[in-house]
Parts: C-alpha cells; structure tokens; sequence
C-alpha cells in the first residue's frame, strides 16, 4: 500500500529509547475514552434490552429485522481495521496513486455477491455459511470449511488487536498493554452479551467515528500546505499521481489489471463468502434489503478508498514543506501516518484524540465481527450439529460463552504475536492465504453441478497447500533479500508495514532488482492474484477430482444450492439469438427461480433439507451436461 524507504526498518519496541514520542493532552484522553464508553454503552443496551428474553437467533442473526443502512455500514466497518487506515495512506505516500486503481474492482467486487451469493444463502434460510456446505456436499466439507475459517480467524483478530497498539505505542508512547486490554475487553463484553445487532449498531458509530477522525486530518493537512489544489499540483509535479498502466504482467505488483481484476477475487472473498459479511446479509430483515445493503457499500468504499489516498498525498506535500526528522524517516512505513498525525494536529487539542480514536474504532468493528462470526460457526457447525436437543436458553447462554472465550483466546494470540518476531509477517500473510481457498470452495459447489464431496475435500487440501506454499515461500524469499533495494514497484516492506496489507488479505511479495526466475518467479507473484490463483487451484482439482470419482453420480443433489449460470447468461442475450437456442427449460428456470424457491425454504433448519429437496434423476444431474441440469433444475 505503499516512495521513499528502501531497506526495511525493524518494528520499534515499547522501550525504544530512540524513538521521539508525542504526548496526548487531557482532552485527547477524554475524546478516546469516551468513544470506549459510547461503544460499551451502545452494546449494554442491546444487551440489557429484553433481558432474559434473548434467544439464540437475536444473538446470531438479529432475529433477522435489520434494515439496509446499517448492515451496509457494518459491512463497510468490518474489513475496515486500524491496520487498512495506516496502510493505504502509507502505501500512496511511498508508491503512489497507482493502487487507487483498487476502487474499479468494487464494482464487479459487490454486484457479484449481491446477484449470486446473497440469493442462494438467504434463500436457503442459512446462520452459518458453511451449512451450505453441507446441503451442497456433505458435513465433513462442512466442518472442513468451518475449521479452516476459525483457523483464519483466530490468527486474524490477534494481529489486528495487537499491531496498531504496537505502532500507537511506538509513537505516542501510549501504553501497549493497556490498550490492547482495553480494546480486547470492551469488545468481548458488548460482543458476548449484545450479540450480532449491539455489534451491527456499535459498528455503525464506530464507522462514524473513522470518517470524522480521517476528514479532520485530510481538512487540516490540505489547510497547511495551501489547499488540495496545490497538494495536487505537488504530487503531479514529483510523479506521484500514476496513469493506467496497462502491463498484464502478473509479476508486477500494482497495475491497472492487477487492481481492477486481481482485486475482484479478494473482494469476493472477503464480501462473497466470509461469514462476517455473510452473517450480515443473512441479518436483513428480506433478500432485497440484504441486496440493497451490498449496493450501498459500493460508494461507501469508494469514499474510504479516496479518503486514505488523499491523506497519503496530504502527507506527502506536508513533508516537502516541512521535512520529516531522522527518527521519523528511519520508521515503518504504517508508522509514517501517525508521525504525519501528531505533526499536523499537535496544536489541535482534541484532535490527536479523535484520530487515535479513528484507529481504535477500526480495531473494534473489525475485532467484534471476528468474535461474533467464530462464535456463530462454532455453535452452527461443531455443536449443534451434534447437540441438537440443546434447549434454546441453554444454546444461548453456550453462544455467549464462546464470544467470551474467542475473546480470550483473542488477548493470548496478541500477546503471542507480541512473541514472534519476523515470524508475525507469516501470521499476517497467513489471513490472505486462506481466504482464495474458500472462495474456491463455494464457487465449486455453487457453479459445477458435477462436483462431489471428494473433489470438494482435495480441491480444498489442494488449494491451502498451493497458497501456502507461495506465501511462505515470497516470505523466506523477501527474507533472504532483505538487505536489497527494492524497485519502484517492488516492496520493501517491514514488519510493521506489511500489516497495512491486511486490508488487501495478505503479504505484499518482495521483487528485487534481478528479475526472478524458477520458483522465486512464481514467489514474485502479485498479492493481488493470491486469491484468485488459489480459488482457481480448488476449482480445477476439485473438478478433476470430481470427474475420476464419479462426479454426482448415485448421490442427491439439492438444485437450491447451484446457481443456474446457463440460464442466466442466455438471459442477457438479444431475443433473436435466444429463440436459436433451443433449450426449452431456461424460461421455465426463470420462473422457477421466483416461484420455487420461497416454497421450499419455509423451514431454516438444516437437518432433513438435503433429502427433501434431492433430485430424482441424479444420475443425469452428475454428468454435468448444462441442459440436462437445467431441466431437472427447473423441475422445482
């Protein structure tokens, strides 16, 4: 995410003597403590909020009555950690404007999980993503699924706890410890006792609180250096503001095709796919509010995007007027900001507050999703399943257990990130190796009537393997050519600096100045592309595997869970070129489509949906031949 630093920087220490830090004031004290209350107090109302009455469905899925806006705004806050607000300024200032390119990939990004994903999970009355899994296959694809998320997870929301208190701590010398508890704590307590909607409203405020924190910085940065125009002008005239470059190189890090295409499978897997962001679609009181919702990211993302971007070329005219100190250039790049901050709003009482506060808020939403959706798989697909006599008091006090315990299992891994040194690169990266898998995962049931539980379980096996394999493999790589400079589209990047590509799921790849060869060019690939080669990886060897056992032959198939691609496409055809296409059955699929589906899903239990909804004929259905399916499809 990220002109200047050329060697990586070692992450600064809570005792680095040498490190020149900035004091808060009483009234930035009071800013952010009051933004911790206000969250707490958000929460506890919804906790205290019929009392005694909660069930496990107001817990997990807001008894399923929210309303577009604010699903649309927790969906935006989720994803949104402290670590993307340092990140992408930092990238800007370092690169660039190259990668605000990023915002063309939203478009295909959220339309696709809005016309394909959502109706397909909301139609099925799903709580946890990963039951699909099992309508679509079978329970061990679905515990397969869920363990590998948690495991996602659970590595995730302790480097995001434990990183911006890191950075805030080396520069403002807050207490690293004491505001990583208090941030963990605050979040377990709404988190466990209000459920998915204290956290869907606490995200909204918190969401608030990160646009007013970011535009204070942009307003009075712009203000300092003589207006945006000239910040403009500024960054024109030293090369920052980037053209399309139109490379369809892989290998190159940042470019128009990388970003635009590249960025649609990480958006996919982030707003597709992961529970967080499916638990909130599930939450919309009707499809259509769930569909709306995902529109209404689309220029909420566009305005955080243009947000963090303008405060990079900001601090970049601000310290060509006002050059950074030694200290300050000898820091990690996401250190860069905060530097910038404390600078700029130093004379500000309050300010310095509202944007620690900016930061803190980034870290709640994204942490309190993560303690809601582990909390929501873990009592969906590995209790329940096996507990289902659970009485619905008993479920709802085991619900609140778990986010308690996720929440402190989330202090142990801060505390053990704390612990691992040069290997906290391979923790951060760990949350983009995982999430392209997945997104294979669901495509391949979704897309390809043929593939089976087997070709479902190596496609996934495959998948981790090969996305491991490149992402530690650019680590060990970039680790062993540390000390070389790095080109202009390269990434030199430390510790500290590569937590800013959590916003873009994984580890930024180092190039150096020999053009790599063998498998230090394939290591060399674009984070961009993880998550496409690697859901691409689950969908051919789950297909071949699929094809060698079978495919869905002598087993049911549930036509809820594929999504007709045929149909829909022909749909998009002119009339003329329909009426060549004799394939009788896709208008009956259309009105299928409207008709069929809401009469089947009248119960949202899982248990018996599979065996209902079997098709008779499967041994057709399991050839894979596209009209063969329609028909059987459309037979609903």
């Amino acid at each position: 995410m990220n002109v200047g630093v050329t060697s990586p920087t070692p992450l600064p220490t809570a005792s680095d003597p040498s490190v020149v830090r900035s004091a808060f004031s009483l009234v930035d004290y009071v800013v952010f403590i009051l933004l911790l209350v206000l969250s707490l107090a958000i929460g506890l109302y919804h906790a205290c909020r019929d009392w005694g009455r909660h069930t496990i469905s107001q817990l997990q899925m807001a008894n399923r009555k929210m309303g577009c806006l604010p699903v649309a705004l927790s969906l935006l806050a989720t994803f949104q950690s402290a670590v993307a607000i340092l990140g992408v300024p930092s990238e800007i200032y370092r690169y660039g404007t190259q990668y605000w390119f990023l915002g063309c990939s939203y478009f295909l990004g959220l339309l696709i999980p809005a016309h394909i994903f959502i109706p397909v999970f909301y139609r099925l009355h799903l709580t946890s993503a990963y039951e699909y899994l099992e309508l679509r296959f079978n329970k061990t694809v679905r515990v397969c699924g869920t363990l590998t998320f948690i495991f996602q997870m659970v590595i995730y929301m302790g480097v995001v706890l434990y990183a911006p208190s890191l950075a805030l701590n080396a520069v403002t010398g807050f207490d690293l410890w004491l505001s990583v508890l208090t941030l963990g704590i605050v979040c377990t307590i709404y988190t466990a006792l209000g459920g998915l909607k204290a956290v869907i409203w606490t995200d909204v405020f918190q969401t608030l609180v990160m646009v007013l924190g970011q535009l204070a910085v942009i307003i009075v940065g712009s203000s300092s250096v003589g207006g945006l125009g000239h910040v403009w002008d500024l960054a024109s005239q030293h090369g920052l503001i980037s053209g399309i470059k139109l490379d369809p190189d892989p290998f190159v890090r940042h470019t128009f095709w990388t970003l635009a295409f590249g960025g649609v499978f990480m958006m996919l897997s982030l707003y597709g796919v992961n529970q967080a962001q499916v638990q909130r679609y599930l939450s919309s009181r009707t499809e259509k509010a769930a569909v709306l919702s995902c529109y209404a990211v689309f220029p909420c993302q566009q305005v955080v995007l243009c947000m963090g971007c303008l405060i990079g070329l900001v601090m970049y005219a601000y310290y060509q007027k006002y050059p950074m100190s030694t200290q300050q250039s000898q820091a990690a790049p996401d250190q860069f900001v905060l530097y910038f901050v404390m600078d700029l709003l130093k004379g500000q009482p309050g300010l310095p507050g509202l944007f620690v506060a900016c930061l803190f808020s980034g870290s709640l939403s994204t942490i309190s999703s993560a303690f809601n959706s582990l909390a929501t798989v873990t009592m969906e697909d590995l209790i329940r399943p096996w507990f289902p006599q659970f009485s619905e008091a008993r479920a709802t006090m085991l619900s609140r257990i778990l986010a308690f315990s996720y929440g402190l299992l989330c202090l142990g891994m801060a505390y053990i990130s704390s612990q691992m040194g040069p290997v906290l690169q391979a923790a951060i990266s760990i949350f983009g190796m995982v999430g392209g898998p997945l997104l294979g995962l669901f495509c391949l049931g979704m897309f390809f009537p043929c593939a089976n539980p087997p070709g479902a379980i190596v496609g996934l096996l495959a998948g981790l393997i090969m996305a491991f394999w490149i992402g530690i493999g650019s680590i060990v790589t970039r680790m062993g050519s540390s000390m070389a400079p790095s080109p202009s589209n390269g990434s030199s990047l430390s510790p500290s600096g590569n937590l800013s590509t959590i916003t873009m799921t994984t580890l930024m790849p180092l190039t150096t100045l020999s053009r790599p060869t063998g498998l230090q060019r394939l290591y060399s690939l674009s984070y961009l592309w993880y998550s496409a080669h690697n859901s691409t990886t689950v969908i051919v060897v789950g297909l071949i595997v699929s094809l060698l056992t079978g495919g869905m032959r002598g087993r049911t198939l549930d036509p809820r869970t594929i999504y007709p691609v045929l149909p829909r496409l022909r749909a998009l055809l002119p009339v003329s070129c329909r009426k060549r296409l004799h394939y009788k059955s896709y208008s009956q699929d259309l009105a299928a489509d409207t008709t069929g589906f809401p009469e089947k899903m009248s119960n949202g239990m899982l248990k018996g949906c599979g065996d209902k909804e079997a098709v008779p004929e499967a041994g057709p259905v399991c050839q894979g031949s596209s009209p063969t399916f329609t028909l059987q499809e459309t037979s609903l």
